[in-house]
């Protein structure tokens, strides 16, 4: 149903690495950079011949901070295992991100949602979720 997400980050430099590492660590891969108007963009996805569905942009070379909401957006990413959910939350971790909770099951959502939640460098907070009953 989506075709594509964009989120705006304010500093690229920490961003870019949090992201490869905790996207990496579910199998996404950065596949795409764009620049224009003092503005970079990088996209990632899990398929090296399609288009990227997620993207982050932000300013370069003192351009104009990207728009936020005050409170970040909430993003969740799908984790084909319980033990990919941990890896992006280990991955996350250590490329600056924030503990927003840690990989456990969330039985309030349904009986097997395992999930883990992080807050990226612009505090958006950003999940990894499996379904699966493992």
């Amino acid at each position: 149903m989506i075709d594509h997400f964009s989120l705006p980050v304010g500093d690229l430099r920490k961003s870019k690495p949090f992201y490869e590492a905790a996207l990496g660590a579910l199998g996404y891969l950065s596949l795409q950079a764009q620049v224009f108007d003092g503005y970079s963009a990088f996209g990632f996805g899990d398929d090296p011949d399609g288009e990227p569905p997620f993207w982050i942009g932000g300013p370069t070379d003192g351009g104009a901070p990207a728009p936020r909401t005050p409170e970040g957006q909430h993003i969740a990413f799908t984790a084909r295992s319980r033990a990919l959910v941990d890896a992006f939350h280990a991955a996350g971790m250590a490329a600056g991100g924030t503990d927003n909770g840690a990989p456990g099951l969330r039985p309030h959502y349904h009986e097997h949602y395992y999930a883990a939640f992080l807050l990226d460098p612009d505090g958006h907070r950003v999940e990894a979720v499996c379904h699966r009953p493992e």
